[in-house]
């Protein structure tokens, strides 16, 4: 049944995507014949209204139908225009995370069952809800302190959506499988690896404590932050249903000229935010990768306060070092060393040439020095970085594509808020004191204090190691005189999955048959 399910939704996203008028606003060019007459054939299916309408427009409407995971789906994609291509990432990037309200009843019901207390005894007042999205929808509610009453949001999970999304999966599984089997050149992308991620990153996103740790995690690195917090955590009302957070009484930053109403200053506001980032991206290499400006409050204090932590990036040092080498590299025009760090880290294959590989970063980077530095996108520099890499058979790094994505996403606001924004300016701060101190002589030392923990914990699992290869050679030389062998027990085993395999195949197959067979009877 686990076939025919991801079958069957597979065709209901085909089916939707059609009649909505997604399929036929598709790029032609490059398509096979056979794909682009399949193409002009579904586009009689279409709706009439949809053909008039704009193709992000129509994306939007067809993930509405489509329900609310195949929004967070929309919105992931968003983030991987390696995967999707950068026209059809920005159509989803405009998908309006905005969903009907489900009752109170059902929220309060979930807060109870999570947190295993009377909502009264946790909450003073609980009012309707003020937003929703796909995953989560958001109450104002008051809790009793020593001082007094404060007002608190309550984020509570939508009923049903973990099974629905598990559901939904699937057909983005069987999507990804397709995709490597016949396309080739799709396998450097690893669409099964990036469903994968999608999968893992939704279900921390469901869950509300892992949230509320990302919330901690960053207030404790951004302590000392000039310009910038996040909500506090309320950890007593907080459980994997629902988080309850400081109350954030601010201007959003998309609305810009509430900003100069409140009297803050833009241009400084512009520089926190992607000074704010930079710290988080490679001094703690922990960043909030979903920084659109509706997520962004500015208080009363002139403080940047991001909320919405579900969605959240990591670099590793090596990744960290990565970025930073080749920014620099950009900035002192040192094209072959900008090379050798995509060598050296292994995310180019060592058969390519190292200069030709400079050349094309040349191409580049020599454009750029020719730009007034205000005009120079940081984002864009990435962008175009790996569309060079593509050429050279670089592999996927999904937290370097997030990590350009939220970039990208962080410097339009800052541009927003100050047209004028002088990126290089802003940033030379962070990044150059990054640089001084992580590739510069206390590189050395860290480096060594690194490899003197690395060596102390080799020698301490030498004793494991030694018994683990000797009990492995054991088992080599029993193999080699008696070769492999399975017990019945798997080998029956083994047979009966294959078979289960094969019929639910052959049963999948017949039943997409007819149902498309009876589609095509009702459109006749």
């Amino acid at each position: 049944m686990s076939a025919f399910t991801a079958y069957f939704g597979l065709i209901r996203v085909g089916w939707v995507m059609v009649r909505e008028g997604v399929v036929i606003a598709l790029p032609s060019e490059g398509l096979p014949p056979s794909v682009s007459l399949a193409k002009s054939f579904v586009s009689i299916f279409a709706r009439k209204r949809a053909k008039t309408q704009a193709r992000s427009d129509r994306l939007a409407k067809a993930v509405e139908r489509l329900g609310p995971s195949y929004v967070k789906i929309g919105q992931f994609l968003a983030t991987r225009p390696d995967v999707v291509g950068v026209d059809m990432a920005n159509d989803l990037s405009q998908l309006q995370d905005r969903m009907a309200f489900f009752p109170n009843a059902a929220a309060k019901a979930a807060i109870e069952g999570s947190l295993g207390r009377p909502l009264d005894d946790l909450y003073v007042s609980f009012d309707e809800p003020i937003a929703a999205a796909s995953i989560a929808q958001v109450h104002p509610a008051e809790v009793q302190t020593a001082q007094g009453r404060k007002r608190v949001a309550v984020k509570v999970v939508r009923p049903g959506v973990r099974q629905r999304f598990v559901n939904d999966i699937k057909a983005m599984y069987l999507v990804a499988g397709l995709q490597e089997r016949f396309m080739p050149s799709s396998r450097r992308l690893r669409p099964v690896e990036v469903t994968r991620t999608l999968e893992q990153t939704t279900k921390v996103e469901m869950d509300l404590r892992l949230e509320a740790a990302a919330l901690s995690e960053i207030a404790e690195n951004t302590e000392k932050d000039p310009g910038f917090r996040v909500p506090k955590v309320d950890w007593e009302r907080t459980g994997r249903d629902v988080i309850t957070m400081e109350w954030i009484d601010g201007v959003k930053m998309s609305d810009v000229e509430g900003l100069k109403a409140a009297g803050h200053d833009l241009n400084l506001l512009a520089d926190t935010l992607i000074q704010s980032f930079l710290r988080h991206t490679l001094r703690d290499g922990f960043f909030h990768a979903d920084m659109h400006p509706g997520n962004l409050f500015v208080d009363a204090e002139g403080e940047i306060v991001a909320v919405d932590m579900g969605i959240v990036g990591r670099l590793g040092k090596k990744e960290r070092r990565f970025l930073a080498e080749i920014l620099y590299g950009f900035i002192t025009r040192d094209y072959v060393r900008v090379a050798e760090v995509h060598f050296e880290a292994g995310y180019v294959p060592a058969h390519h040439n190292t200069e030709s590989f400079a050349q094309a970063i040349r191409a580049i980077g020599e454009p750029i020095h020719g730009q007034p530095a205000e005009t120079i996108s940081m984002g864009k520099l990435l962008t175009l970085l790996f569309e060079v890499t593509e050429l050279f058979d670089m592999e996927t790094r999904p937290e370097l594509v997030m990590l350009q994505k939220t970039m990208v996403v962080v410097e339009g606001v800052s541009r927003m808020l100050n047209p004028r924004f002088n990126m290089w300016k802003a940033s030379e701060p962070v990044v150059g004191d990054w640089i001084r101190t992580n590739l510069g002589p206390k590189r050395i030392v860290t480096d060594l204090k690194d490899g003197l923990k690395a060596a102390v914990k080799l020698a301490e699992a030498v004793p494991e190691i030694a018994a683990k290869t000797e009990k492995f050679h054991h088992e080599l030389l029993a193999m080699s005189e008696n070769g492999l062998r399975f017990d019945p027990q798997t080998a029956e085993a083994i047979g009966k999955a294959e078979a289960k395999h094969s019929r639910s195949g052959r049963l999948a197959l017949w039943i997409i048959a007819l149902v498309l067979i009876y589609i095509a009877w009702l459109l006749s």
